[in-house]
């Protein structure tokens, strides 16, 4: 396992054990809990080796003296990160010259390439996590109103297309206005972002503001690769909805993973917040 920040690489490592696999953990030094090293000493089939962002060969030497033959990538690491705090070993430099962009997607794709080519097959980043999934529908006791539903469609649209760029997977939409994009802040900062906008507007007297209401709208990519970047939502998604105010919550079925499901929903109902998992049309 690549291990990144938050909880998914605990779950899907508790995940794993239960499935009776030892797991290897390439642990990010830039990125992954220090607890991964408690959750080692106390469980002899997971050893975690740690390693900085960039070193791609000592990652593939890592899995070849244990004989890795199949990966998977969980948790975060934040675009940011990537693109500014990235040392790159030659092995990884020489990649990202040979790149047309240098967006995420296409970064990790070309990574997925070398570890296939080194005899390491990368596999979804839900393996063993399928329960976790979003099933479609209402997921709370309240469903979206009418407006919000106009902002989910709205917002679904303006999703889709900055996802397809690889820009970010969320955008907050208030009365079917953009009110904010998530880029490389993250999914957290961009809601807090539009609840920091819309105190502003009321401070300076638009009245109209206080009629208005978030809706946080969170996509897959058109073309998601389930390896990697695979959308998340978790209770830290909910506080941030209720600091910016915001009422609904729209995320897509089958594609987006909850993390603490219980908690997320009695904290979403107990504030009034509507869950829905919408579909792809």
């Amino acid at each position: 396992m690549i291990a990144g920040n938050g909880r998914f690489p605990f779950l899907l490592l508790d995940a794993a054990r239960a499935h009776g696999l030892e797991v290897v953990v390439a642990a990010i030094k830039e990125e992954t809990d220090p607890e991964m090293n408690t959750r080692a000493a106390a469980d002899p089939g997971v050893r975690v080796y740690w390693l900085s962002l960039g070193e791609l060969s000592k990652l593939i030497d890592t899995f070849h003296a244990e004989d890795v033959a199949r990966a998977v990538m969980a948790g975060q690491v934040k675009h940011k990160q990537i693109f500014s705090s990235i040392r790159p070993d030659w092995r990884l430099a020489k990649l990202l010259l040979s790149l047309r962009t240098k967006n995420t997607d296409m970064l990790l794709g070309a990574v997925a390439k070398v570890l296939g080519d080194e005899g390491i097959e990368l596999i979804s980043s839900t393996a063993y996590l399928e329960p976790l999934l979003a099933k479609a529908g209402v997921l709370t006791d309240r469903a979206p109103t009418d407006q919000e539903r106009k902002d989910i469609a709205y917002g679904r649209a303006v999703a889709d297309g900055v996802a397809g760029y690889d820009i970010g997977q969320t955008v907050i939409v208030a009365s079917q206005a953009c009110v904010a994009v998530e880029a490389m802040e993250g999914t957290d900062a961009a809601i807090e972002r539009a609840g920091a906008i819309m105190r502003t507007m009321a401070a300076e007297g638009d009245a109209s503001t206080f009629d208005r209401s978030l809706t946080v709208v969170k996509v897959a990519k058109p073309k998601q690769d389930m390896r990697f970047d695979v959308p998340v939502i978790g209770l830290k998604t909910i506080e941030s909805m209720q600091h910016a105010q915001a009422t609904c919550l729209a995320i897509e079925a089958d594609r987006t993973l909850i993390f603490d499901r219980d908690t997320v929903l009695l904290r979403a109902n107990t504030t009034g917040i509507a869950i829905v998992a919408v579909e792809r049309g």
